[in-house]
Parts: structure tokens; C-alpha cells; sequence
């Protein structure tokens, strides 16, 4: 008999993704108590008590900063994101903040709103005032992007699909990453670089301790004079006392940016938008189907890809009865599982071991029922965060 999932949906989760949850195995609820696992998007997990019960945090979007991943960790729960699956939205709103910027929208649409009067009124003030709004063309200018992941190498093809010269940095950009980045983009070395070179400047990496204020009063003071700044990764990147120096001394024409700040919001020279970036029907669509799979395969079969705190670990079932240990990256950690396996007398079909960092995890296929003895004597080893015993049902 299979068994029966419960899962804490803390905040709307889009139903085409609930959907690739089998109404037979899966009972989904805003009040499980008991929950085996917990999909969220913007909630605040800080703040609530995590049932013990719980074995994968599924985050439907990018960022985990509302989710306590390293007391998670601690406890050998993986927690998943779904990176790269609102990129072309994000992409999309950055072509339209360079827009915007570019053009001086915002101000026109301001302008025109404000008009009185009849037709031939409003006319003669168009007349009079639209030469306070001309704008430039983005076609010809550089484009700086700083992060060069999913989400940075599409706004890198649209600009240079668009005419744009384009400054890419990354320092740890990936393998697959560099892959998918168009040849025309130019490698830069440094964020001054960046900065110095280019007339409008994106952000797009991950806010980590590394990444907070990564744009800030030392780094602007390299800026291209005229530069138009954006950020669409995350609130925390830019520091917004820096950005707020830098339009008053107009080094900066302007900044564009999706998290509102109160230091900034009433500047004419910013654009603030209300976090609108994964604020698309498709974006949600495509997150939450990607972390409901996610979260499915490692509540099923002990896989987990895409986990913002442990290694990518997907073994294919090769024997019915599988082990799944999150575990501490130290040493001999798979000598002690197998010894514990072997006293058992049982026979390790495959097995598959990657860490990440302090954290590692294992996947074992024996062929023959694991004795309960067995999945408490591995749980009791120096190191093992977790484990959970996985056989396929019949």
C-alpha cells in the first residue's frame, strides 16, 4: 500500500503545480499538523514553530531568506528552490525598467495625467513640455550585468538582441551557465569594471552574506557618470544610502529596483515597482510545478535536486528497498553505513555519495528489507542529521 503524503501549503500555491501531486497519495491543506513536507513563497518561516514531522521545505521561487535553512540543515531537511523557473519574467521586467529609464516613462505618464483642461489645452502643454522627457535608445549603449545565472544570461541575450553592447561579470559563474551565455557577451573582471564601463547596470545574483550591499558607496564611485542602475534580484544588494548619494550627485541618472525602499521611494529619479518580478501567471505556474516535483521525488525516492542546502543527489532505483541519509561531511561516514548494513547481512545494490560544503548525503539500494535495528544504528552515527527508510510499496 502506497503511502500518504500531507503537505503544509503556507501560502496560494498555483494548481497546475498541486496538480502533479496524486490526489491519492497527497492530501494538501493550509492547517496540516502533522505535515511530511511545507511549500511556501513569501511566508515567514522564522517565525513559526516547524513540525519535527516535516522531511522537505519546498520554496516556489528563488530566494530562501524567509526560510530558517540552517536550523533545517541541522535537523537533515532539505530545502528546495526553484532557481531559473521566473527568469523570463524577471527578464522581461528588467527590459522593461531600462525602458522605462531610458525613455523617462515614468515622469511622462506623471506628466500627462496631471493635465486640465480641453483638448486644445492639453495640446499646447504637450507641445511646450514633451522635450523635458526625451529619452534615449537602448540600441548602441552597454549593459552591464552583474550574475550570469538563469535569469542574467537571458537579460544578456535580450539586450544584445535588442543592439546593445553587454559587460558580464561573474566570478562564480557555473559550467552550464557559461554554456548557455551569448559569445557577444563581454567578460569583465571586476564590478568597478562593470560599473565604469557600462550605461545601465543589472543585478542578478543571490542575496548571501557574500552579495549584501554588493553595490555600495566604495564601488559607485566608479560608476560611468549618467549610469542607470537596476535591481531585480533582491532587496539587501544595493545599499540604498549609496544608490540615494549617487543620484544627488547625479553620478547616477537613475535607479530602477523592485523592492520600494523609504530612503528612495519619493526621488524623481527613481522608478520603484512592488516587487512585481515572478508576478506573472506563468512564472508561478512554471515555480510551482518545479518545486512540487522536487519536493515529490525526495518524499518518494530520497532524490534531491535543486536543494539550496545540500548536494544534488539523484540515483535511479536499481532495488526496492533504498536508505536516505543526510548527513555531516566527515570522515568514514560511508565505511560506518556500510558496516552497519553488513552486519545486518544485507547486500548494498548501489550506492551514491556527494557533499556540498559541511553537509553531504547518501543514497543506499540494498536488495532485501532494512531491519528497523539497522535504520536506528545508522541514525545513532556521529554526524547522521537524518534518515529515512524508503522501500517501494507492494
Amino acid at each position: 500500500m502506497a503511502e500518504r503524503y500531507e503537505i503544509l501549503a503556507l501560502n496560494q500555491i498555483s494548481l497546475v503545480g498541486l496538480k502533479r501531486l496524486p490526489a491519492e497519495s497527497y492530501a494538501v491543506s493550509k492547517d496540516a499538523a502533522r505535515p511530511d513536507a511545507i511549500l511556501v513563497r513569501s511566508a515567514d518561516m522564522h517565525s513559526i514553530a516547524i513540525p519535527d514531522s516535516v522531511k522537505a521545505v519546498g520554496r516556489a521561487g528563488a530566494g530562501t531568506n524567509n526560510i530558517p535553512v540552517a536550523a533545517l540543515t541541522q535537523r537533515g531537511v532539505p530545502v528546495f528552490n526553484a532557481p531559473g523557473a521566473n527568469a523570463n519574467a524577471v527578464k522581461e521586467l528588467v527590459l522593461a525598467g531600462m525602458l522605462i529609464a531610458a525613455r523617462n516613462l515614468a515622469p511622462a505618464i506623471q506628466f500627462v495625467a496631471a493635465l486640465r483642461g480641453d483638448d486644445a489645452t492639453v495640446s499646447k502643454r504637450i507641445e511646450e513640455e514633451k522635450k523635458r522627457y526625451a529619452g534615449i535608445e537602448l540600441s548602441g549603449h552597454t549593459l552591464g550585468v552583474i550574475g550570469l545565472g538563469r535569469t542574467g544570461s537571458l537579460v544578456a541575450d535580450a539586450a544584445i538582441r535588442l543592439g546593445m553592447h553587454v559587460l558580464g561579470y561573474d566570478p562564480e559563474i557555473t559550467v552550464d551557465a557559461a554554456w548557455s551565455l551569448p559569445s557577444q557577451v563581454k567578460k569583465a573582471h571586476s564590478i568597478d569594471e562593470v560599473l565604469h564601463g557600462s550605461h545601465f547596470v543589472t543585478v542578478h545574483v543571490p542575496l548571501t552574506a557574500g552579495t549584501r550591499q554588493l553595490i555600495n558607496a566604495h564601488n559607485l564611485a566608479h560608476v560611468r557618470a549618467g549610469a542607470i542602475l537596476l535591481n531585480f534580484a533582491r532587496d539587501g544588494i544595493v545599499e540604498d544610502e549609496a544608490v540615494l548619494e549617487g543620484l544627488n550627485s547625479h553620478r547616477l541618472k537613475g535607479y530602477v529596483t523592485d523592492f520600494p525602499a523609504a530612503l528612495l521611494a519619493a526621488h524623481p529619479a527613481v522608478v520603484a515597482l512592488p516587487h512585481l518580478g515572478a508576478s506573472t501567471r506563468e512564472a508561478e505556474d512554471n515555480c510551482a510545478v518545479m518545486v512540487v516535483d522536487q519536493v515529490r521525488d525526495c518524499l518518494e525516492h530520497g532524490n534531491l535536486q535543486n536543494a539550496v542546502n545540500f548536494p544534488d543527489v539523484v540515483m535511479r532505483r536499481e532495488a526496492p528497498f533504498r536508505v536516505a541519509i543526510a548527513n555531516a561531511n566527515v570522515p568514514n561516514m560511508l565505511g560506518q553505513i556500510s558496516t552497519a548494513m553488513a552486519h545486518a547481512g544485507l547486500n548494498i545494490h548501489n550506492m551514491m555519495n556527494k557533499s556540498r560544503g559541511e553537509t553531504a548525503y547518501t543514497l543506499v539500494d540494498v536488495d532485501s528489507a532494512v531491519p528497523p535495528a539497522t535504520i536506528e544504528a545508522i541514525r545513532a552515527i556521529d554526524g547522521v542529521l537524518a534518515i529515512r527508510y524508503l522501500p517501494l510499496p507492494g
